[in-house]
């Protein structure tokens, strides 16, 4: 194997882009410990002073990503991987009501697939839960931490940074700085070469880009690898040739297929999208998320973002935030753009985003999980009777939002499988079940 291949093929996990990139075997269906039995806690992982060896996590090893380290791992990025501040600002948090129901932990539901029904507290275990909040109306129905996390601490968000990305993306639209029919190359010309300079700014946003590009981590010659490696944060090997963070290779993808044609789910184009909104608004991505909404909603922590080797934010996966603060992006998105009585954004914004995307296309991706759904802005819509809408994250992170219902729900989860189609057959029915349970609870 060449040594460019090989450096890849190590550095897959300590890239921050290894956040979707765990395991072959999933397709195997594989028997993995029980969420008890894989808590870092009683496995002993990075405990005591200082942990023996064999429980030790830690950089430059590539195996703090796979399961069950990955389990203390989602709780302590920043120990691993050099990151950016997202600052909630100076102001004091302003704290959420509380009206919790016990009696949400026996709420029933049936999985998809299934004729056996559970409970919402098994869902729990089931899915390898480390923490999870529902509001209702805006105050707090529910509040659950397990595992390595506790309510002082952050947890990887995954793929719902893309979220956030595609969120900040459309505020900059309503705020006339960004025009979604723009040609990307007229805002990037560094991009005008790639596949995608010659897309809209628009089908970045909805992933409907046409883009060479295989995320086949069972591949060595996937493009992921060459991703990856650039990616990486790590010092480059000094017959290292690849390109040299995320901005440089976006720069080498070619085109492949028509641009708005069909949905493919390539982590590479909120990366794309970062790009543009950095360079129309001349700030990084964490500074405008800082700027556009951590400062304004109260929240309890600052939150962080993972950066490559020129200190460029992972727009596609790199955020690490608190359960609460992200309760609180939801009750936002829930609210049309308000919080504490101030109008962050145009309502208009959350309209957009919750109306989905191009059905058509997104049918094309063959998610059998999520059939009759769409994809906008890097929001998940479902189109169910509630239009619920979200953002989702491997290994099982979501921000659920039920418009339906007045509730948000909040999961932090480090399932031993990225892929979420393993893990929504015992996901969706149970979120929609609680929204049932809570619009009948408020007749």
């Amino acid at each position: 194997m060449a040594t460019g291949q090989l450096y890849a093929k190590l550095l897959l996990i300590s890239a921050s882009i290894a956040f979707i990139a765990f395991t072959q075997a999933a397709d195997k269906s594989p028997k993995f410990a029980s969420a008890e039995d894989s808590d870092p806690k009683t496995l002993g992982l990075m405990q005591g002073f200082p942990p023996s060896a064999d429980k030790l996590i830690m950089q430059p090893q590539t195996n703090y990503f796979s399961f069950p380290n990955l389990r203390w791992t989602v709780c302590h990025i920043r120990e691993l991987l050099p990151t950016k501040q997202v600052s909630r600002g100076l102001g004091a948090p302003i704290p959420f009501e509380y009206a919790l129901d016990d009696a949400i932990d026996a709420v029933r539901f049936t999985p998809t697939g299934s004729e056996d029904s559970m409970t919402w507290q098994q869902a729990l275990s089931a899915n390898y839960t480390d923490g999870m909040l529902i509001l209702h109306k805006g105050k707090i129905v529910y509040e659950k931490y397990i595992g390595c996390l506790n309510e002082l601490g952050k947890h990887a968000a995954m793929s719902m940074t893309k979220s956030m990305t595609g969120l900040l993306a459309e505020i900059l639209v309503a705020e006339g700085a960004l025009n979604e029919h723009s040609i990307v190359a007229t805002i990037v010309p560094e991009l005008a070469n790639s596949a995608f300079g010659s897309a809209t700014v628009r089908q970045v946003m909805d992933m409907t880009t046409g883009l060479s590009y295989s995320e086949d981590y069972g591949d060595p010659n996937a493009d992921i690898w060459v991703y990856s490696a650039a990616a990486s944060p790590l010092p480059k090997p000094k017959d290292y040739q690849g390109p040299n963070g995320y901005f440089e290779y976006l720069q080498t993808v070619a085109k492949e297929g028509k641009h708005g044609d069909a949905f493919g789910y390539k982590t590479i184009n909120s990366d794309a999208l970062g790009w543009i909104i950095s360079r129309a608004a001349n700030k990084s991505i964490t500074e405008l998320l800082s700027e556009k909404v951590w400062r304004h909603i109260g929240a309890e922590q600052d939150g962080y973002m993972t950066v490559d080797g020129k200190g460029v934010p992972f727009a596609g996966g790199g955020l690490t935030a608190s359960l609460r603060d992200l309760g609180r992006i939801g009750q936002l998105m829930l609210n049309g753009g308000e919080l504490h009585g101030k109008q962050l954004f145009a309502k208009s914004v959350v309209d957009n985003i919750a109306s989905g995307g191009d059905k058509d296309a997104f049918a094309k991706a063959g998610y059998g999980s999520l059939e009759g759904g769409s994809y906008r802005s890097m929001w998940w819509v479902f189109h169910n009777e509630h239009g619920a809408y979200a953002a989702r994250g491997v290994h099982g992170q979501t921000i659920y939002i039920d418009p339906t219902a007045e509730m948000v729900i909040v999961r932090f989860s480090s399932f031993p499988i990225a892929k979420n189609a393993y893990i929504d057959p015992t996901s969706l029915p149970a979120y929609h079940a609680v929204a049932k349970y809570l619009v009948n609870k408020s007749k």
